[in-house]
């Protein structure tokens, strides 16, 4: 900084002077007293130019407006101070600073300038003196116990001060003397400055003293009993709000408690009942005293989020129109008529009785069948939002219920997930492989579902994570599985279940000419001119190279044509291709599957049985071979525990009948019998074999031939008897694949034939069956014959 020059002092006796102006904004000087500020205003730096100039005195007065930044001279006080300048600095960013000295009161009598600056005429104002009185001296002593009062509670200042208060005998000087040298408003200042009568000006400080003393003590009580009663969450929150006020200053806006109030506006319009809202409310109040950038913070915050991202009072409008949704139904499936049916039947009660409560359909069946997608065709038809919810291999209930809020990195369970992802709270969710849940020491996952699955329950569900009630009453669950005896009992009592059987011949024929050929042409890119598949290759497709129970394999065999076909068209554009029987191995390699139901011969000791698998029916063939041995039984064929049984029971069933079979009576200790059944890398267990076990036996053992058109079903007893099966609409499928003609089955599945599938009801004749005597009669090519083999 550049300091100019001092000049030396030049006392004026004049009582009216004209003096430069300075108008000073919330400053009020005395005199006697030394005063530095800074000077800015154009006008005020023009009037210390001009006092400069002359004889280096200045008239300071106040401006009664602070907000005023050009005051007129209606907007001065009168009364100011005349003070002779000092020193003036002029610092490095253009502002000067002054150092000035009050000389004596002098109050206005003219403005003979505003412009550039102001320039007034002032009378001196003469301090009066008075003797001292008792009532002074008196007046004085208390003002100055104010003042050591003051200063020893309530501020620091510095002892020359302190010593100059003592050392003052005159009531103006001392009155002047501690209003400069206190903390007062300005206003106040300048009442004691315009009071002209020292007894009175010096009485009138003390009073104001006295109000201040009277504050500043308010003020401790309150600071003294606020620090008593403050705990940590208190001090956190004072400290709070000064880091807002410091944000503030520095136009930043992330802090807590906006965040907070930002959250509080959020939940009040969202529409959620007003339990939960309470609570979410109660959690910004924590997070308005948590500091900024807290771990806690980030909690609370993401739990609120994400409760406010829940559809709370958001719901879609059902359209229910049971023809369209027929129409979409059997554009998008091919049969499953049983499914469509419950699906249409569900829509009329829901167009009835609108407050119906959710409704839990299971889909069951093998792989490939449509369970998946026929959910997606549901929630066209509802006009809904929809979420597939994967469960296969979940083994945490947490997975489904969620984590809660205690641990780090929790989040909510695949239910919740799915409503939020759905962004309505009347979805059609699908719960898919529900049967490949597992469980372990993380708890059973299964049992979590029982409350979703419930719709007596589910109104209420609470998540671990959002640990509020959340309705899912309105939401339309669809389950699928391949398996059901793998679904706990108290789950599958929850839903009402649909079974889906295999497609027979003409339903695969159906589908892949109307949805798969189309679907992987236009995902090769190929036009219906360039490839031609006729519709008696797609049968030789089915039947010579997929053996399943849905048309998963069909497709990628098809796929695999159109991806050789688009080599050819990518080289010869124009190409017109035409797959047929002839050229089928070009495309496909040799036939995978020959036709069961051609070079077969009736054979001793094989029976064709009939099993159940998760993928559909399949063709069980049981080989028995009998030799001279010791009576040892061979079980081969990666048998389970269940069907090893049954083979014992089959045995002890024909010994009982040894004598009417015509079968040595110790047969079982000269021969050694052998079962198996082929692929015996495939595990089998069940009790359903047990017919075609002892019937292969007979056959093995009276060397008669088992008819090859014919297969069986059927759990055997030791006294012969035959007890019902489960799967036989999946195992009369297979036989009808395997082109049988002939199947016998227990009597009291009778009752099961009504969902067996018409084409198979009217190319198999079913025979049934209470008696193993009864299945020997049917099976065997010719009745055995009453002697006893030697």
């Amino acid at each position: 900084m550049e300091i100019e020059k001092v000049y030396p002092i030049h006392p004026e006796d004049e009582p009216l002077q004209v003096l430069p102006t300075l108008i000073l904004r919330g400053l009020v000087i005395f005199p006697g007293m030394m005063l530095q500020f800074d000077v800015g205003r154009k006008k005020s730096v023009l009037a210390l130019g001009k006092s400069m100039e002359e004889n280096q005195l200045i008239f300071l007065v106040a401006q009664r407006d602070l907000t005023e930044e050009d005051p007129s001279a209606e907007d001065l006080y009168t009364m100011g101070v005349v003070a002779r300048i000092r020193q003036v600095v002029r610092r490095t960013d253009d502002g000067i600073r002054l150092f000035a000295e009050g000389l004596y009161r002098a109050k206005i009598c003219t403005i003979k300038e505003e412009k550039p600056f102001v320039l007034a005429e002032v009378e001196k104002i003469e301090p009066k003196k008075r003797q001292p009185t008792p009532n002074t001296e008196a007046l004085i002593r208390y003002t100055q116990s104010l003042f050591d009062n003051y200063i020893q509670n309530y501020t620091h200042v510095p002892p020359d001060i302190v010593l100059g208060v003592v050392q003052q005998k005159d009531c103006g000087e001392l009155a002047d003397y501690i209003a400069m040298n206190i903390s007062l408003d300005f206003d106040k200042k300048q009442e004691i400055l315009e009071e002209l009568h020292p007894y009175r000006r010096l009485q009138r400080l003390s009073v104001m003293l006295k109000a201040e003393l009277e504050i500043l003590s308010i003020e401790a009580r309150i600071s003294e009993k606020a620090k008593d009663q403050i705990d940590e969450n208190q001090r956190d929150y004072y400290l709070r709000e000064q880091m807002k006020a410091i944000a503030d200053e520095l136009g930043e806006d992330d802090n807590p408690l906006e965040e907070a109030d930002q959250l509080r506006e959020r939940i009040e319009k969202s529409g959620m009942p007003q339990e939960q809202q309470e609570k979410l409310l109660k959690e910004c109040d924590r997070l308005a005293k948590m500091p900024d950038g807290s771990h806690e913070s980030s909690v609370i915050t993401t739990y609120v989020e994400t409760c406010l991202s829940l559809p709370w009072g958001k719901s879609s409008k059902d359209r229910i129109d049971l023809q369209k949704a027929r129409r979409i139904l059997d554009r998008d499936h091919y049969g499953l008529n049983k499914v469509k049916d419950r699906i249409v039947e569900s829509l009329a009660v829901k167009k009835l009785n609108p407050d119906i409560k959710g409704q839990i359909l299971c889909l069951v069946g093998p792989p490939g069948v449509g369970k998946t997608s026929i959910a997606h065709s549901v929630a066209e038809a509802l006009g809904r939002k929809y979420v597939r919810v994967s469960l296969g291999g979940v083994r945490d209930e947490s997975d489904i219920r969620g984590h809660r809020r205690t641990y780090i990195g929790a989040m909510p369970g695949r239910i919740i997930n799915a409503i939020k992802q759905a962004g309505t709270n009347n979805p059609v969710i699908l719960l898919d492989e529900i049967d490949k849940l597992g469980n372990d020491y993380r708890g059973d996952p299964s049992s979590a579902l029982l409350e979703v699955l419930d719709s007596a329950q589910n109104n209420t569900f609470v998540d671990h994570y959002i640990d509020m009630p959340f309705d899912l009453s309105k939401v339309f669950f669809i389950t699928t599985a391949n398996d059901a005896n793998n679904i706990p009992d108290p789950l599958y009592d929850r839903m009402d279940v649909i079974t889906l059987g295999s497609y027979t011949h003409e339903e695969k024929f159906n589908i892949a000419t109307k949805y798969l050929i189309p679907k992987q042409l236009k995902n090769s890119g190929i036009s219906t001119k360039n490839l031609r598949i006729s519709a008696t290759c797609t049968r030789e497709i089915i039947d010579g190279y997929t053996r399943e129970a849905g048309v998963r394999s069909l497709e990628r065999q098809i796929s695999t044509i159109c991806r050789k076909s688009a080599v050819q068209i990518v080289k010869e554009p124009e190409t017109v291709i035409r797959v047929t029987p002839k050229n089928l191995e070009e495309y496909l390699g040799p036939r995978k599957f020959r036709n069961e139901s051609q070079n077969k011969k009736d054979m001793i000791g094989l029976v064709n049985g009939l099993a159940w698998t998760s993928v559909g029916g399949e063709m069980l063939p049981i080989e028995v071979a009998v030799m001279d041995g010791t009576g040892k039984i061979e079980l081969t064929g990666s048998l389970g525990d269940v069907m090893k049984e049954s083979a014992r029971t089959a045995i002890s069933c024909i010994r009982t009948r040894a004598d009417k079979l015509g079968i040595s009576k110790d047969f079982y200790s000269k021969y050694d019998i052998h079962i198996h059944a082929p692929e015996g890398a495939v595990p089998k267990d069940g009790p359903s074999a047990g017919a075609a076990m002892a019937t292969a036996i007979t056959s093995a053992l009276t060397n008669i031939p088992i008819r090859h058109d014919v297969a069986m079903t059927g759990e055997i007893t030791l006294l012969g008897r035959i007890l019902p099966i489960g799967g036989l609409r999946e195992k009369t499928m297979a036989a009808y694949r395997a082109g049988i003609k002939t199947v016998l089955i227990p009597s009291e599945n009778v009752c099961d034939l009504a969902e067996v599938d018409s084409v198979v009801k009217d190319s198999v004749e079913f025979l049934p069956m209470e008696k193993i005597d009864q299945v020997l009669d049917a099976a065997l090519t010719k009745k055995p014959e009453k002697v006893v083999q030697s």
